[in-house]
């Protein structure tokens, strides 16, 4: 065999050497990039953190397994750069809880369900009708005590949220400023158990009243609108917390409310994604995808149910991700496409 020859093999085998890495990286932008993520400690948000790990994965990057923290914890770790992202953040809600350094070392980007994030009072619709519920001020109304008073105390029972959640001082907040202590009881129970037992009572045909937010499978059991009613506070009178987002308190266009606009007392949330600046500065690929990352409430409310129902191991969680991927295949690939496309 010839010099030249051998020359014009030696560059031959060169170049295809130079092109597959070339290729590989195009494909699989994050290869070489360890991610942090976490996840917050209520597990109805689980599955959108598994959902953007797993895209994550297909664009290359190591995933390491989420860990589980509370809000106030996880924004300072995610400060001080030790993690990468979650999925949970709620704002405004979460606004008290950020670090006086997050604008610099933080931001929140992209919208997983933009005013996603409700909570408030429902009452069975069969009870909203015969009653003519409108609102928490007509538990004042003997009858419609009586008629949802389950321990006979002369009170109606409000399945509610256990002690330590930050919506059972919201509901302590309400039943004092709408002079309600001596009409509403609130049961503080594991918030599983009172729901099953309210669920119990709907489908025994008893009148149900339960404080819920969304996503969450309490709506997906019972459906707004259908089911059950959002109801009004009788009107906006916030907490110190809430003032600064007073006007999220009113929302108009939700499907099952008893009025539109309607006064839920809480303030209405985007779920957001929060991640660290320096990640996203330096892997554009991830950035681009957690941007364009969004799930409808309807989609999560009907994961968070099979959870609820007991397909809630990481095995399950993760079944439930290669499905929804499946039913949802064109866009999961354009997010992945233009997510590699920025890398470039």
């Amino acid at each position: 065999m010839s010099v030249t020859k051998n020359v014009v093999l030696f560059l031959v085998a060169v170049s295809m050497i130079m092109v597959t890495p070339a290729f590989a990286s195009s494909d699989k932008p994050g290869e070489g990039v360890t991610v942090k993520p976490a996840r917050a400690t209520w597990n109805t948000g689980y599955f959108q953190e598994a959902l953007v790990s797993r895209a994550l994965t297909e664009l290359g990057y190591n995933v390491k397994k989420p860990k589980d923290l509370k809000n106030p914890i996880f924004y300072k770790a995610l400060t001080l750069g030790d993690l990468d992202y979650w999925c949970n953040g709620w704002f405004p809600m979460h606004n008290s809880q950020l670090p006086k350094n997050f604008e610099d070392k933080a931001r929140k980007i992209g919208y997983v369900a933009k005013a996603g994030g409700l909570q408030g009072y429902l009452v069975s619709k069969d009870a909203v009708e015969k009653y003519n519920i409108t609102s928490l001020n007509d538990f004042k109304r003997e009858e419609v005590k009586k008629a949802f008073d389950k321990n006979h105390d002369g009170k109606a029972d409000l399945t509610a949220c256990p002690p330590g959640w930050g919506c059972e001082k919201v509901i302590a907040h309400h039943l004092k400023v709408y002079d309600l202590e001596d009409d509403i009881n609130p049961v503080k129970a594991s918030y599983e158990a009172g729901m099953a037992s309210a669920l119990g009572a709907y489908q025994a045909g008893e009148p149900i009243f339960f404080y819920t937010w969304t996503p969450n499978w309490t709506v997906y059991k019972v459906k707004p609108g259908k089911d059950v009613m959002w109801i009004n506070v009788p009107k906006i009178l916030p907490t110190e917390s809430q003032a600064v987002a007073e006007d999220r308190m009113t929302q108009s266009g939700v499907e099952g409310a008893v009025t539109d606009p309607v006064k839920l007392g809480f303030v209405v949330s985007d779920i957001r994604i929060v991640a660290n600046k320096k990640f996203l500065a330096e892997n554009p690929a991830a950035k681009k995808f957690l941007e364009l990352f969004n799930l409808s409430l309807v989609d999560i409310n009907a994961q968070n149910t099979r959870m609820n129902e007991g397909e809630k191991s990481a095995k399950h969680i993760q079944k439930h991700v290669t499905e929804w991927i499946a039913n949802n295949q064109t866009k999961w690939n354009d997010w992945l496409a233009q997510a590699r496309a920025a890398a470039k």
